[in-house]
């Protein structure tokens, strides 16, 4: 997955309950741009450039996937719906909110609707006070100083105080302090890595990610599937086995809990789907020998996505030795899964029909799907 881009955007209210103002602000920011990393503390400033209630302001630092010009367009959205009409005049006025991109990554933008950086980030104490709150080392991409040494070098003489009231981060909502091991599986072509790629991400998460891609059987297997089966359940078997009981057992202090896009279950649902009878009895028999010795997850997360729905994820991800797959096969793997997780006891299970849900093109879809994890 394309790592994030870095926002920095500054907030003011000076109309009505400037408070709430801020806070709704950053509630949509949350659900309609990206992870709400850092807020900084809310500062009371007197307006600046005309005579008007003091403002509230603040600033934030988001996570996102969209471009300068999609969170423009996004937070002018957020304007409107907070009650802010902006006019063509380019005087200054009283406004309920004020959403403004401060920075966007280390880019210099000049077009017609949005300039990056604010052309006035420097002059204005308003913005450089919570700016340097959670940025006083991040460096100016045009004036190549630091925001602390433009912070001291401002020269607005406004006053400006703190005041100790603190907004809330709706990150928060989503608590997965309960779990230690999260593992998240489905179908192929379901969207588990990308689901675990996103929660390790976004909530301070340890990733462990099968390594399918290295397996030299896996091609050779969707050519030949009766030569290349047994061989290759054999070798997912062994790899799997050694890989999770490594990354389980190494602890991680700067991570607050672990997610993985696979569970060592899966060995035994593809090989009675690939394997004869005989085979995978013995399969079996060396599966239970090595499972009872692996930690089971604190919650086992199954993605379904119906048969259509799969088959357009897998053409999209383009992998060659994948486009041939059959709807049959993948609807024996659902059944297999379902059959596992309708008759398992050991497992705290969340079966989650994703089939009308696009979770890593929506973000309203991604933070539908976290809430269900959250409340299994």
């Amino acid at each position: 997955m394309n790592p994030p881009n870095h926002v920095y955007i500054a907030l003011g209210s000076n109309k009505g309950d400037r408070l709430k103002h801020l806070q709704n602000a950053v509630d949509l920011i949350f659900k309609e741009i990206g992870k709400v990393t850092i807020i900084a503390k809310v500062y009371n400033t007197p307006a600046f450039g005309f005579e008007g209630n003091d403002f509230l302001n603040t600033c934030l630092y988001v996570e996102t996937d969209f471009s300068a010009e999609d969170v423009l367009n996004k937070l002018l959205q957020i304007e409107t719906k907070l009650g802010r009409t902006r006019t063509t005049s380019e005087t200054y006025e009283s406004r309920t909110i004020d959403l403004d991109i401060l920075l966007y990554n280390d880019e210099v933008i000049n077009s017609k609707h949005l300039k990056v950086p604010h052309p006035e980030l420097q002059n204005r104490k308003f913005v450089l006070y919570p700016l340097h709150d959670i940025a006083s080392k991040l460096k100016h991409p045009v004036l190549k100083k630091t925001i602390a040494e433009l912070s001291k070098a401002c020269q607005d003489k406004s006053d400006i105080e703190a005041i100790k009231i603190w907004l809330k981060n709706p990150t928060k909502q989503f608590n997965f302090s309960n779990q230690n091991y999260i593992a998240i599986e489905g179908n192929i072509g379901a969207g588990k890595t990308s689901l675990a790629h996103k929660i390790a991400h976004d909530f301070n998460a340890k990733l462990i990610l099968e390594r399918f891609a290295d397996n030299p059987f896996l091609p050779k297997f969707y050519e030949e599937p009766q030569r290349y089966a047994f061989t290759l359940e054999m070798s997912f078997l062994a790899d799997r086995y050694q890989q999770i009981s490594d990354d389980l057992s190494q602890l991680d202090l700067f991570k607050d809990f672990m997610v993985s896009d696979y569970d060592i279950y899966k060995s035994l649902i593809f090989s009675k789907i690939t394997l004869p009878e005989d085979e995978f009895k013995l399969y079996r028999k060396l599966f239970y020998l090595m499972y009872k010795d692996i930690a089971k997850p604190d919650l086992y997360v199954y993605l379904y996505q119906n048969t259509e729905r799969l088959q357009e994820n897998i053409k999209k991800r383009g992998r060659d030795y994948e486009q041939n797959i059959d709807n049959d096969y993948l609807e024996k793997i659902n059944s297999g899964y379902l059959e596992f997780l309708k008759n398992q006891s050991e497992l705290n299970v969340k079966i989650i029909d994703v089939s009308e849900k696009d979770f890593v093109k929506y973000r309203s879809d991604y933070l539908w799907l976290l809430n269900e994890i959250c409340n299994a």
